[in-house]
């Protein structure tokens, strides 16, 4: 007897495995969803300029990267005793301009060399409302990625058109195209509600990225593939106990949920022993003994040396 009705999920043709080079970009679910690739050892690089929500502002900072567009003086700007940049998250942002120049333009040259080097790229988005500078004195950009609590009077807030989320996304796979054309790409939306653009709104906001998605997706099989991480929170669990507090986040269980979904249909099924043998070694080193001096610990430490040793062997760039 089945309790939940089950979402499909078709089986990556490009799967993953312990070679590949991963980047992971978009918004806060991304992140969630890195932290598991780190736990079980992947090559994996996320968010290099903090969470972004939006399709342009991902677009914008791929743009850069690829196009060596580094940031000067006019990118930036201060407020609230902090120098920020519109098209970042406000985690970079700090006291000193020069420091933020400099960080910037590494971070910059940084995520170029991953995206010349990335087998997969994970994209994320999360919304498809933004927020239009009013009066800018930026050339490159009118719709930010982060508002740094600059003052409401100085946005407009708009919806992206299905048409131009569309075409970001298209941009976005060219661009990368253009300097990795063997790089293959994994979609998919965050399950997390942004009630505080409204309830309507933001199941509009959602809709208008599935349908820009399953355009360039249905078109681009094989290149490109949508994980519907949205539709297994929102159908497959169905219900509030699989949220955190806020009722609005996946709880634990559900992004351990989520994760198996993915990894049982995305990740190469010769690197699930590999996987295992993570996880044992990841369990142990979190054991804390009730005597560090006692024989059995002892003996204990040193059969975990030498799995982490057996397997530094076959994987080197694995790290504990």
């Amino acid at each position: 007897m089945n309790f939940t009705t089950k979402i499909p999920i078709q089986k990556s043709n490009f799967p993953i495995d312990y070679n590949s080079k991963i980047i992971s970009i978009g918004s806060c679910f991304a992140s969630t969803m890195a932290e598991k690739f780190d736990y079980f050892k992947f090559q994996n690089s996320v968010n290099p300029f903090g969470i972004i929500f939006n399709p342009v502002s991902i677009e914008n900072l791929i743009n850069r990267a690829v196009n060596k567009i580094e940031f000067t003086e006019n990118d930036i700007f201060f407020h609230n005793e902090h120098w920020h940049c519109f098209e970042t998250h406000s985690v970079l942002s700090t006291t000193s301009k020069e420091v933020l120049l400099q960080n910037l333009n590494t971070i910059l040259d940084n995520f170029r060399n991953q995206i010349t080097e990335a087998s997969h790229f994970i994209i994320t988005y999360g919304t498809s409302w933004v927020y239009r500078l009013r009066q800018t004195q930026y050339d490159r950009i009118s719709i930010v990625a982060n508002c740094h609590k600059v003052p409401q009077n100085q946005f407009e807030k708009e919806i992206l058109s299905i048409e131009i989320i569309e075409k970001s996304i298209r941009d976005s796979i060219d661009l990368i195209h253009s300097i990795n054309p063997n790089c293959k790409f994994i979609f998919t939306i965050s399950p997390v509600r942004h009630i505080k653009d409204g309830f309507v709104e933001n199941q509009r906001s959602k809709a208008h990225l599935i349908t820009a998605l399953q355009k360039v997706v249905t078109l681009s099989l094989s290149k490109c593939i949508y994980f519907p991480s949205y539709e297994i929170l929102l159908d497959e669990l169905r219900d509030y106990r699989f949220y955190a507090e806020d009722m609005l986040h996946p709880s634990q269980t559900a992004i351990d949920y989520i994760w198996i979904k993915f990894f049982e249909n995305y990740v190469s099924e010769t690197e699930f022993k590999t996987m295992n043998q993570v996880c044992e070694i990841q369990r142990a080193l979190k054991h804390r003994p009730f005597n560090p001096d006692s024989e059995s610990h002892q003996k204990f430490l040193t059969n975990l040396s030498k799995k982490i040793s057996d397997l530094k062997e076959k994987l080197p760039l694995i790290n504990f």
